[in-house]
Parts: structure tokens; sequence; C-alpha cells
């Protein structure tokens, strides 16, 4: 049997490996574009590869993608992030789990997991090509077949074939043409632009937790609670990126102007930290406000607050009036900030949109309209939240389309 997997990512990487496996008869051919497999790998966490993340109930694991969480519930059940890391074990990749649940190798360096998959590919015989963009993939009527057609004038023909390109437009386009709809793409996981030179001038300060309220144009109104970091740009964070993920079509379709809402305090209800301003108030009556808080928020954020209602350096707390304390409570639990675009977010670039889920059967990734085609990966329309989530729906498609296609 002939194969042929399109795209030497996470998805592709790992499908062909799976392919090679349990077919040992099978020639199994991996075709790469650029010079080298596994870009996105390498770059990952810094440099570290978040593998996955430890969440091991399929349904706790299907609830951080914005988008596919219903299509993987149930390939979930058949490789989840534990089998990931029984899997790389196997390999002898020993992996670790951090506080927050993100998974790394132990060296906390992503080449060991491309060496791992590269010497895996190599040990099951599976035949890589790098600088082999693909420019066309006809169907072959007479043996339900492909024939692929490369940039170089060479062609291959294949009897199954895996299309892992992520989210290439040159995989779409692909997709297309066998009749598949694309869901439209647009950017997940980025950080918020907010023109505020005040604020900027924070840069490097932490809260956590936030709660971070969204609203756009057409009313949509979406809310996430978490870490919040200010950077010279704006705001970033895992608060912001996973309001990011959850809100990347309304964002788009609102040219990314929004306006945000952040509750600095969001443990304490309204009243509570009402309460803790006039107990403050009471205490320190004489004492000067940048000084003397009485909430727990670090202090250039705090003189930020209170300066940008009007209140100076010498005023005390017996200056403040009923008007302003209002004011100063407003800006703590619902301070408004406008969005005037987005960032990045460092190399985990991540795109909503891709192949429309309904036109795949996630028991084997095979295309629903198209015999021995399949699909792994980001050219999906499913994407996760930061985290190592991306990777594991990268590695659960693969693991499941190279089983399929080597049966």
């Amino acid at each position: 049997m002939q194969i042929v997997v399109i795209g030497g990512g996470a998805a592709g990487t790992f499908s062909a490996i799976a392919a090679a496996k349990y077919n040992p008869n099978a020639h199994v051919i991996l075709l790469e574009a650029s010079q080298q497999l596994l870009a996105k790998v390498r770059v990952s966490g810094g440099g570290r590869c978040n593998v996955t993340h430890a969440c091991f109930e399929p349904s706790a694991l299907v609830q951080n993608y914005p988008r596919g969480g219903k299509a993987l519930r149930g390939a979930f059940t058949r490789f989840q992030a534990k089998d990931t890391l029984s899997w790389f074990a196997y390999q002898g990749v020993q992996l670790k789990i951090e506080a927050d649940g993100r998974i790394f190798p132990i060296t906390d360096n992503s080449e060991t997991i491309v060496d791992c998959l590269t010497n895996t590919a190599n040990f099951f015989g599976v035949e890589i090509h790098t600088r082999a963009p693909v420019t066309s993939v006809k169907l072959q009527a007479e043996t339900g077949g492909f024939e692929i057609f490369l940039k170089t004038g060479e062609s291959l023909k294949c009897d199954r074939l895996l299309l892992a390109t992520g989210s290439n437009p040159a995989g779409y386009k692909i997709a297309q043409e066998f009749g598949h709809t694309i869901e439209s793409p647009v950017p997940s996981l980025f950080t918020f632009n907010v023109k505020d030179e005040k604020l900027r001038e924070l840069a490097g300060v932490s809260v956590n937790p936030v709660r971070l309220r969204i609203t756009t144009d057409s009313k949509t109104q979406l809310e996430q609670t978490g870490p919040l970091l200010i950077t010279h740009w704006g705001l970033s964070g895992p608060a912001v990126l996973k309001l990011s993920a959850w809100g990347a079509r309304e964002l788009h379709a609102s040219r990314y102007q929004a306006t945000l809402s952040i509750n600095w305090l969001p443990d304490f209800s309204q009243e509570e930290v009402l309460q803790k301003l006039l107990a403050v108030k009471n205490e320190w009556a004489r004492k000067a406000i940048t000084l003397h808080r009485g909430v727990d928020l670090p202090h250039r954020l705090w003189q930020y607050i209170i300066f940008g209602i009007g209140i100076s350096r010498e005023n005390r707390w017996a200056e403040i009036s009923n008007k302003t304390l209002n004011q100063l409570l407003q800006q703590l639990t619902a301070g408004q900030y406008l969005i005037s675009g987005k960032g990045v977010f460092k190399e985990e670039f991540v795109t909503c949109g891709g192949v429309k889920l309904k036109e795949v059967d996630f028991k084997t990734m095979e295309s629903r309209l198209v015999p021995g085609l399949y699909f792994a990966g980001e050219i999906l329309d499913i994407d996760g939240i930061t985290g190592g989530f991306n990777f594991q729906s990268a590695w659960t498609t693969g693991y499941l389309a190279g089983l399929a296609i080597a049966s």
C-alpha cells in the first residue's frame, strides 16, 4: 500500500509514524514544503515544547477547545493526554508536569521531542522529503487512488492520502478541490493592543486573578478569569489568551475593536471591595492614598488607577468624597479599556477555522466525501487554548488517522 502524508508538522509526522508502525508492509512517504520537519514543535513553549496538558478526563479535556471540542470527545476516549505521556515514555522521553498543568520534556528542550519523532519515523521506515511543496492533487478515477504533483515537476501516486498541512492555504485549496468546505481561517490566541500610554508604562506588572469581560460591536459578551500581564503594547497573560481564543470570530468581525472591562479584584463582591475602601478611609484618614491602598494590588497599578480618576499624590483618605470613592470602586471592579487591535502571542500562532468537521469521520479521520482521503491537525476547524491543548489535538487526530490509514 502506498501512503502519502502532506505536511511534516506534529500531526503529519505522528500519523506517518502510526501508519508505518501498524502496517509494516505499507510504503509511507512524508512530504514537507519547508527545509525541516516540525517547525512549530521547535519553537513552541519558548523552545521547550509544551507537549500536552495534564487533563486526563476526556469530558474535561474537550472544555479547552473553543472549536472542535464536541468532535474530539470520542477521539479523546481513544487517544488522550495520558496516551501521549505513555507514547513518549515508550520512546524513552521523560516528561514532567508543571504546577499549571502544562507538560514538557524534562530536558526543557524541544529538540528532545523533534529528535524523538524524527528518529521514530526513520526507525519505522517513513520516507521523508523536505523542500517538497505540493502544487496539486488529482483523484485517479480508475484506481480510486491519488496523484500528487510537486513544485519540482515530479509526481507521486498513492492509495491513501493524509492532509496535515496546518493553516497553510495550499492545504485548504486541495481540500476545497475535493469538495470540502473551509470555515474561514482567522487568528486565535493573541494579545490585546491598548492605546493607553500610562497603562503601558506598567509593562511587566501582573495580577492573578482578574476577571475580563469583552463587548464587541455585535454586543457579544465573553468572560474569562485568570492571570493578566500588562505589556508595553497592552495586555497579555492566560486570561487574555483564553478570551482571544473563545472570541476569535467575534473579535475578527469587529476588526479587533472592542471594549474590555477588567475586575482587578474578582475574589470579592463589589460591596466587599467598598467595605475595604471605607475601612481604610476610616483607619488611615490622615494618610496619603498613594501609600495606603487597602486592597491587594501592585503598588504601580494602584497609583495608575487613582491618578486616572484625578486623585493626586498629596490627597489623603479624609479628603475623598463619596463620588470619588464610587469612581474608585468602579475602576477597581469594572474599569473600561479600549482594545484597538491585536498583537501576536510569541510563537504560539494558532488559527481558528479549517475543514468543516461534519465532513470528516472522527473515528478514522477519513473524509466523508472522498474515500481514501484523511485529515489531521490544524487543517481541521479545531483550535485549543494555550497550554498544550493544540498539540494534544494534533497527536490524537494524527494517531487515529495513521491507525485507520494503515488498516
